[in-house]
């Protein structure tokens, strides 16, 4: 009676394992998908490049201290790429050119975070916040749960642990550091404010909007659920039409 309740035991273990398996599998594989997708869209989505003008700009009334003649409104020209930008648009020094609501230059996206990529920078960080979490829960869990199908051999436990211990300091730190990132980008959001505002002291002026609309402005008009798809989506963004000025 005893070994048939061993087998018993061991038989629930194993149909458990079986059944959980392919279930992280699939999972897992698919916040790596969604992970690679929001990356690529951030890579390669035009972050608010604003457009150079036909023409060549003067420079000689900025030269004589005469500022008027280069601002209509809140617009102004870029003395680097000559570009007549909008408000809010700031200059890369990296991709040279300026870029609507920009927030910085990002390294791992090779690509300026600005108005019209923000949506998938932040899917980027999520995910991989998410994955890393997972990553380390799955390990926890492996230790926690009893394997009969592990190996009892010692070489092969200490591989393993090598292997786990490697995985969750890997994680901690990956997922400690996009949650950083996040937290900072949700900020600026909330704030109405980017970081190079933050650093040139120019958004406190605006008026204070609900986190709901300030929210949806970076992520589109669409289900909330849906913001979380690397995917283009109704924005609230205005695009606002390039002066025609004659210089």
């Amino acid at each position: 009676m005893p070994m048939k309740r061993d087998e018993a035991k061991i038989l629930d273990i194993e149909s458990y394992i079986s059944l959980w398996g392919p279930f992280h599998v699939v999972l897992f594989n698919t916040i790596v998908f969604l992970l690679a997708m929001a990356h690529l869209k951030a890579v390669c989505s035009d972050p608010g490049v604003v457009p150079l003008p036909q023409n060549r700009v003067d420079f000689s009334d900025i030269h004589s201290g005469s500022s008027g003649a280069f601002q209509r409104g809140d617009w102004t020209v870029c003395s680097r790429c000559e570009t007549y930008r909008p408000p809010r648009a700031h200059h890369c020094r990296i991709c040279k050119r300026c870029i609507r609501r920009m927030d910085h230059h990002c390294p791992w996206i090779n690509n300026c975070v600005g108005e019209q990529n923000q949506k998938y920078f932040i899917q980027f960080l999520v995910y991989v916040g998410a994955l890393a979490t997972y990553a380390i829960i799955l390990v926890v869990v492996s230790w926690v749960v009893e394997c009969p199908e592990c190996s009892s051999e010692i070489s092969i436990k200490q591989s393993r642990i090598l292997h786990c211990v490697i995985l969750v300091l890997e994680s901690a730190l990956f997922g400690m550091f996009v949650s950083a990132i996040l937290v900072d980008q949700f900020q600026a959001i909330f704030s109405d404010e980017t970081a190079v505002e933050q650093v040139q002291h120019q958004g406190p002026f605006r008026p204070q909007r609900p986190k709901l609309a300030l929210l949806t402005e970076v992520c589109g008009r669409g289900h909330p659920v849906l913001w979380l798809l690397p995917c283009a989506g109704a924005s609230h963004h205005r695009e606002e039409p390039l002066l025609n000025h004659d210089v």
